[in-house]
C-alpha cells in the first residue's frame, strides 16, 4: 500500500536503510511495498534480495525530483518497465543540468506513473498515470472535481524515516546538503515529519472514507512482479565472445594450446598437459570461458599499443591465464594449488586483477567500452565517517572551528559538553556509516549480457564512463561479476625507464623486461634482496617490507613470493609471521611444526602463509570438503572482511579434528590462524605477480639506479615523498639540478649523471606556463638572457618570480635577487597578451640595480618554499652543531645500548597495541643519508610525540632482532633549524626602490 518509500540512498534525505525498510514494514503489517528511492536504484537488488526474509513482496521505481521538489513517481510492472525507468532516470544523471520535467517525456511502456496531487482537471491522465493523494490532501479531496474520477487517484504515503529522531537526522542531512545552518534551513528543503509508515490497517483507517483509492493502489502493486534469479549459477557476464558458446570453447582451447610453444618451448611434460585438460574441463562445465576470452582480448589490445601489464589475482593459479599470457605466473613451477583457483563448488569466477600504466589505464577502459556492448563502471558508496560527521554537523549547529576540532580528536568529556556538542556527537554516530554520495571502485567494470539499465540506473562522472548506482558485493548477488581494470604508478615507472635506458644506451642491446628468469639468477638483484636496498621498486620498499627482507635475508624468486605475503595482516596477526623467519633461518626450528602441517606446507615450514595454505590445512587437516573449504576462501576475501564464513564451518573443523585424535589446543591454535586469515589473505599466485614485478623494477635499480630514480620521480614515486627518491639518486652518485629554463621540461631528465628536475615539481608553477617555455624553446632555441625570455614567453610577475626564485635562469650568471629586481621593473602589471608579434624588436631599457648576493641557505629556503623540500643535505640547516657523532652503520656493534643519535624524519606509521593504545613506528635518515628505524611504544608516545618533518635527536636503546638493527626510543626531541634568513634582515623591495 505504500508506493513512495526511501532509503537513505535517497541521499542526504533518507534515513532508512534497506533492511530496515523491510523490518519497519514486515512489523507493520505491510506485504507490498514500492521502493521509489530520489533519483537513485542504488537500494533496489538489496531490497530485492533481502524480501523472502521478511515475506513482503518488494516492487521497484524511482522518486523523481528536481532538488526536493517531486515531479512524478514511476513505478515498474515487470522487469522491461525497470529497465525503461532505469534507462529514463539515466538521461538526467548522466546529463546533470539537465532538468526532470513535470511529465515523463516519451512512452516508458510496463511503467506506471503517480504524480503529486494538483486540483487542475486540465491534466489529463493516461491509462497508466494516476494522481497520488496524501493524508494532506484527503480535505481538499472533498472539493474537488477530481472527486468524480477516483479510478485514477491512488494512495501516496511517503515513508522517509522510521520515527522522530530519523526526521530530526533527515533535517540535519538536508542543512549538510544545502550547506547551511540548521537554524536557517528553509521549510521547502524538509520532507514532513508525517513521512513515517503507519501500521497497515491505519493506513486503510486514514483513508477508509475513499475505499476506491485503497483498491486502486492495491490493484496497481498487484499488477507489478519482478524477478532477479538471485544465486543463479550462471554468471550474468557476457555469455559469449564469439558467436557461440561451442565455438568459444573451441577458441579457448586452441589459444591455450598455442601458447605452450611461448610459455614451455620443447620442454612441455605430461604434467602441463593433464593440468590443462582439468581446468579446460571445470571452466566450461562452471560456464566461465567467455570470462578467460574476454580478459584474453582486453590483453591482446593491450600488447598491440605496448602497454605494460601485471595480471595478478587468484586466476594466477590457472595455467591456462599464463599460456593465456593473462598471467606471468607459471602454477607449475610455484606448485599453485588448483583448488583455490576454481573448483565445482566455485560459483564466481576467479579474479583477474589487471594492472596498467597509470597512463594506459584509460584508453585500455575506453577500449572495453567500445568493443562491449553492455558495459560499466562499478560504484563505491562514499560514506559518512565519524570525524568528518562532526565537521558536517559542527558546521550545521554553528560551532565555531576551535570546538569542532576538540570533538574530532576526541579530548572531551562528554557529560562537561554543552548541549549543542552533545547533539553533534550524537548524530554524528547516527549518519556514521550512511553514503554521502557514490564514488568510482578503484577498476571494477561490469560486461553484461543483458543491458546495464536492466539492473540499475547509471550515472557519468567526469571520467566519461557510465557507473552503476549499486556497488560490487550488489553486482556479485545478482551473478554479475566484476573485471578489475587497476593503474599502479610502478608500471608507469618500468616502462619509462626502459624507454630512458633505450635511449640513453642506443649502442646496446634493448633491454627485455620481460626475461623474468634471467633476473632471478641476477647477483646483482639478489644482493639489493639480501641487504633491503630496494627504494623505489615495486611492494619491496615500504619500511616494514624493508625490515622484512632483513631478518629473512631474501635473496630468491620464491622466499620473495612468501615474503609479499608473509607481510599481510593475516599472517602477522597470528604471530605466525615471527615463527616462519625463526624457521625460515634456523633449520632446526623446523623440526617443531605438526608432521601432517609440515607435510602439507613444506615450502613454508608448516606455516599458513597463503589462502591455498588456509584451503589445504581446512581439507587435508580438518577434513572439510572443497565445497566447505571454498566457504574459507570466500570468508577470506578482501571484498568482504567478514568471519561468518569462518563460523559456518568451524564446528565441523573442530569435530573432525576431535574425531581424529588431534589434541585439542592444537586445533584450537590452528583455527585461530586460520581465522586470522580473514579479509586479509594473499593468493599464492597473487604474491607471485607482485614478485614479478618486483624483480623487473629490481633489475632496473641494480643496473641503472639513476635512470630508474628519473622515471620514478616523473611517476610520482611510490612509498615516499619525491624528496626521498631525489635523495636515492644522490646515494647513487647522482647530481640533482633544480629546474633549469634551457634544460628542464615538465617532467625530470637525466643527462650522464646529472638529473634536471621538471617543471613539474614547482607546486605554483601554471601548466600552461610550462607549455609555453617548452613550446618557444624548441621552437625558436635556448633562451639567452632574462630581456630575451620575457621578451620571448608572455608570464606575469608571479610566475616568473617562482622561475627566478629556483635559480632557474643560472646560466645567466646573474644573481637571483637582482634578476628579481629586473623581473619586477620590466614586467607590465597589465594584461597580458599573447601572439602579438613584433617586426622589430625594441632593446628593453636596463637599470642599475642593487649587488644583493644570495646564499646557498636562502636558496635552501627557496626551495622548500617551491619544492616543498631542501636540494642540499637537511642536516645544514640545524641552528647548533651535532650533539651526536652517530650514524645507523655504527649501530650493530652498540646491541642494548643506549645512545643519543640525530635523524631527518622520513615517514611514520601508526598503530594501535592489544590494549588499544597507540604505538609509532618511525623512518629516518642519518647524516649520511641511511635509513634509521625506530619504534616507539605508548608511555614515548604519550611524553614524546612527533611534531611533524625535521631533524630529531632520537635517544633510545638498541635492539637488533635478526640482524635487523631497530631504536627502542625513550625520548625524541625536534631539533631546531635556522632561522630563514630571506627574513632574518630587513628587505628593500622593488616596489620600495622604485
Amino acid at each position: 500500500m505504500y508506493l513512495n518509500c526511501h532509503t537513505y540512498y535517497s541521499l542526504r534525505y533518507g534515513t532508512i536503510k534497506p533492511e530496515q525498510l523491510l523490518a519497519i514494514a514486515s512489523e507493520n503489517g505491510v506485504q507490498t511495498l514500492a521502493l521509489t528511492d530520489i533519483n537513485s536504484t542504488s537500494a533496489c537488488l538489496d531490497v530485492m534480495r533481502l524480501s523472502k526474509k521478511y515475506k513482503i513482496k518488494p516492487v521497484l521505481g524511482v522518486d523523481f525530483r528536481n532538488g526536493v521538489q517531486q515531479q512524478f513517481i514511476l513505478i515498474a510492472k515487470n522487469n522491461n518497465g525497470f529497465f525503461n525507468i532505469n534507462t529514463y532516470l539515466s538521461k538526467f544523471l548522466h546529463e546533470p543540468n539537465l532538468k526532470i520535467p513535470s511529465r515523463p517525456d516519451g512512452n516508458l511502456q510496463d511503467c506506471f506513473v503517480v504524480y503529486p496531487y494538483k486540483d487542475d482537471l486540465t491534466f489529463t491522465l493516461k491509462a497508466n498515470e494516476f494522481l497520488g493523494i496524501t493524508p494532506q490532501d484527503l480535505n481538499q479531496l472533498k472539493f474537488s472535481k477530481w472527486k468524480q474520477l477516483k479510478h485514477k487517484l491512488v494512495i501516496l504515503k511517503t515513508v522517509s524515516f522510521q520515527n522522530k529522531k530519523g526526521f530530526n537526522t533527515h533535517r540535519l542531512l538536508r542543512a549538510i546538503d544545502n550547506n547551511t545552518l540548521l537554524s536557517k534551513l528553509p521549510k521547502s528543503e524538509e520532507g514532513l515529519e508525517s513521512h513515517q509508515m503507519l501500521p497497515y490497517h491505519d493506513l486503510c483507517a486514514t483513508y477508509a472514507e475513499y475505499p476506491k483509492l485503497i483498491s486502486n493502489t492495491k490493484q496497481l502493486l498487484d499488477a507489478c512482479s519482478l524477478n532477479f534469479n538471485f544465486g543463479a549459477e550462471t554468471p550474468k557476464n557476457q555469455k559469449c565472445l564469439t558467436d557461440s558458446e561451442s565455438s568459444d570453447y573451441r577458441l579457448l582451447k586452441q589459444l591455450t594450446y598455442d601458447g605452450i610453444a611461448y610459455r614451455y618451448g620443447t620442454e612441455a611434460t605430461q604434467k602441463i598437459y593433464d593440468r590443462i585438460e582439468k581446468e579446460l574441463t571445470i571452466i566450461k562445465q562452471k560456464g566461465f570461458v567467455s570470462y578467460f576470452l574476454i580478459n584474453w582480448k582486453i590483453l591482446e589490445y593491450a600488447r598491440s599499443k605496448d602497454y605494460y601489464y601485471v595480471g595478478r589475482g587468484s586466476g594466477a593459479n590457472s595455467i591456462i591465464a599464463y599460456l593465456l599470457r593473462i598471467t606471468d605466473v607459471d602454477p607449475i613451477e610455484l606448485d599453485l594449488y588448483f583448488e583455490r583457483f576454481i573448483n565445482l563448488f566455485r560459483q564466481n569466477p576467479p579474479d583477474f586483477d589487471l594492472d596498467f600504466s597509470w597512463k594506459d589505464r584509460d584508453d585500455i577502459t575506453n577500449y572495453i567500452f567500445k568493443t562491449f556492448k553492455h558495459t560499466a563502471l562499478i560504484a563505491v558508496y562514499n560514506t559518512f565517517k565519524f570525524k568528518a560527521s562532526i565537521r558536517e554537523l559542527g558546521k550545521v549547529f554553528g560551532l565555531p572551528k576551535p570546538e569542532m576540532d576538540k570533538l574530532t580528536r576526541g579530548k572531551f568529556n562528554l557529560s562537561t559538553l554543552d548541549q549543542l556538542s552533545q547533539l553533534v556527537i550524537k548524530y554524528s554516530t547516527y549518519i556514521e556509516g550512511f553514503p554521502n554520495y557514490l564514488g568510482i571502485h578503484a577498476g571494477g567494470v561490469l560486461i553484461s549480457e543483458a543491458p546495464i539499465h536492466s539492473y540499475c540506473a547509471t550515472f557519468m562522472p567526469p571520467k566519461g564512463f557510465a557507473t552503476t548506482q549499486f556497488d560490487m558485493v550488489a553486482a556479485e548477488d545478482i551473478g554479475l561479476y566484476k573485471f578489475d581494470i587497476l593503474s599502479q604508478r610502478g608500471l608507469g615507472k618500468i616502462k619509462e625507464a626502459v624507454e630512458i635506458i633505450n635511449a640513453n644506451y642506443k649502442d646496446q642491446p634493448a633491454i627485455d623486461i620481460h626475461d623474468i628468469k634471467r633476473f632471478k639468477k641476477d647477483q646483482r638483484i639478489k644482493e639489493l634482496l639480501r641487504n633491503a636496498k630496494a627504494i623505489g621498486c615495486f611492494y619491496v620498499e615500504s619500511p616494514a617490507m624493508r625490515m622484512l627482507l632483513k631478518k629473512l635475508q631474501v635473496d630468491n624468486y620464491l622466499g620473495l613470493v612468501a615474503a609479499s605475503s608473509i607481510i599481510r595482516p593475516g599472517v602477522a596477526k597470528s604471530g605466525m609471521m615471527r615463527e616462519y623467519i625463526l624457521r625460515y633461518r634456523y633449520p632446526e626450528k623446523r623440526k617443531e611444526a605438526h608432521p601432517v602441517l609440515q607435510k602439507i606446507m613444506p615450502e613454508t615450514y608448516g606455516i599458513m602463509v597463503y589462502q591455498e595454505d588456509v584451503i589445504k590445512v581446512a581439507h587435508l587437516f580438518g577434513g572439510l570438503d572443497l565445497g566447505e573449504s571454498d566457504m574459507l576462501r570466500r570468508g577470506m576475501s578482501g571484498k568482504f572482511r567478514s568471519r561468518n564464513e569462518f563460523l559456518k564451518v568451524k564446528q565441523k573443523f573442530f569435530d573432525n579434528c576431535i574425531n581424529d585424535g588431534k589434541p585439542e589446543a592444537l586445533v584450537a591454535d590452528i583455527w585461530r590462524q586460520i581465522e586470522s586469515f580473514a579479509g586479509y589473505a594473499f593468493a599464492k599466485g597473487h604474491s607471485a605477480s607482485y614478485a614479478v614485478e618486483s624483480y623487473q623494477s629490481l633489475f632496473l635499480k641494480a643496473y641503472y639506479p639513476l635512470e630508474y630514480m628519473t622515471a620514478t620521480l616523473n611517476n610520482f614515486g611510490g612509498f615516499y615523498s619525491t624528496e626521498f627518491y631525489v635523495h636515492e639518486a644522490k646515494m647513487h652518485n647522482g647530481n640533482i639540478e633544480a629546474p633549469c629554463i634551457n634544460q628542464s621540461f615538465a617532467q625530470a631528465i637525466i643527462k650522464e649523471k646529472t638529473i634536471y628536475l621538471g617543471f613539474m615539481f614547482l607546486q605554483a608553477l601554471a601548466s600552461k606556463t610550462i607549455t609555453q617555455i617548452i613550446t618557444e624553446r624548441q621552437n625558436q632555441g635556448d633562451f639567452k638572457s632574462l630581456d630575451d625570455f620575457i621578451e620571448r614567453v608572455p608570464i606575469s610577475i608571479e610566475q616568473i618570480s617562482i622561475l627566478i626564485k629556483i635559480n632557474a635562469f643560472r646560466f645567466t650568471k646573474v644573481n637571483k635577487r637582482e634578476l628579481l629586481w629586473e623581473a619586477h621593473l620590466k614586467i607590465s602589471k597589465t594584461v597580458l597578451k599573447e601572439d602579438i608579434i613584433n617586426l622589430f624588436k625594441t632593446e628593453r631599457v636596463h637599470y642599475n640595480t642593487p649587488q644583493l648576493p644570495s646564499t646557498t641557505l636562502e636558496n635552501a629556503f627557496d626551495e622548500i618554499e617551491l619544492l616543498g623540500f631542501p636540494l642540499c643535505n637537511p642536516f645544514h640547516l640545524l641552528e647548533s652543531q651535532s650533539i651526536s657523532n652517530l650514524r645507523a652503520k655504527h649501530l650493530q656493534k652498540l646491541e642494548t645500548k643506549l645512545i643519543i643519535i640525530e635523524g631527518y624524519l622520513v615517514t611514520t606509521k601508526t598503530t594501535k597495541t592489544t590494549q588499544g593504545k597507540l604505538m609509532h613506528f618511525g623512518t629516518f635518515l642519518d647524516r649520511d643519508g641511511h635509513f634509521l628505524d625506530t619504534v616507539h611504544f605508548p608511555p614515548t608516545v604519550a611524553k614524546y610525540p612527533f611534531r611533524g618533518r625535521g631533524i630529531y635527536a632520537i635517544t633510545g636503546k638498541v635492539i637488533n632482532e635478526f640482524d635487523c638493527i631497530t631504536i627502542e626510543v625513550s625520548k625524541l626531541e625536534r631539533l631546531a633549524i635556522i632561522e630563514d634568513p630571506r627574513y632574518s634582515e630587513k628587505m628593500i623591495s622593488p616596489k620600495e626602490a622604485v
